[in-house]
């Protein structure tokens, strides 16, 4: 993968951050996120997913994380364990999605964020445009979760100027040789990336720094289980 003209944000993971156009994630881009369904492990997935992304940038730059949602249901603990504390987040809970649109951007233009995260279920062409273009001259990472509308609407169905667009769910953990619960997995999927290849991979979730991880017993065979994304690019 040629050196990129951009700041990125790796993942840490070489299966992973090989395969993305610059090694890493653009910082100052719009990156699209949804779960591969609408049943709620799979949200609650794509939602640390989002965390863990947003608090190593808020380590990273140490600055605030602002998370814009019209709803009233994110798990604060649930962020804390997958690195972002609640004294690193400001909460704007707009009307409705038009308004979130608004703080997003009024947010990005002032510079007080490290990254911006926001849940919203419609989103048209037209904004994710402005949003990509002012993530871009503010090099901050804004991170969208497109929310389900219904079972059969896929949201990243829809047009978009994202620069990545990712697809995550829930996957079975590896078995423990006592009672307990292992460290969650998630299947990761990219469905997009300008100028690169959709991927998909399974991984270990945010531990307590928002890191990621290749699970032990497939990190000797990662290329198998970075094979080609399952859904078609959006």
């Amino acid at each position: 993968m040629p050196v990129a003209d951009f700041r990125v944000m790796p993942f840490g993971i070489g299966s992973l951050d090989s395969r993305l156009n610059g090694s890493g994630l653009r910082a100052g881009a719009l990156h699209e996120v949804a779960s591969r369904t609408c049943a709620l492990v799979d949200d609650a997935a794509a939602t640390l997913f989002l965390a863990g992304i947003a608090a190593r940038e808020a380590e990273r730059a140490k600055g605030p994380v602002l998370w814009a949602s019209c709803r009233n249901d994110l798990y604060a603990p649930g962020l804390a364990q997958a690195g972002l504390a609640s004294a690193s987040v400001i909460y704007a809970q707009p009307r409705d999605d038009a308004a979130l649109l608004a703080v997003v951007e009024d947010a990005i233009r002032d510079g007080t964020p490290a990254a911006v995260v926001a849940e919203a279920s419609r989103v048209s062409m037209v904004a994710t445009r402005r949003l990509q273009l002012v993530a871009a001259e503010a090099d901050i990472p804004v991170l969208l979760l497109r929310r389900w509308r219904g079972r059969e609407h896929d949201p990243l169905s829809e047009a978009s100027a994202a620069w990545t667009r990712w697809r995550i769910a829930s996957a079975p953990s590896a078995r423990l040789e006592v009672v307990g619960v292992g460290r969650a997995r998630w299947a990761v999927e990219l469905a997009r990336q300008r100028t690169g290849e959709s991927f998909s991979l399974i991984v270990e979730g945010c531990d307590e720094t928002g890191c990621l991880a290749v699970p032990a017993a497939l990190g000797h065979r990662a290329a198998e289980t970075a094979g080609p994304a399952r859904h078609a690019a959006a």
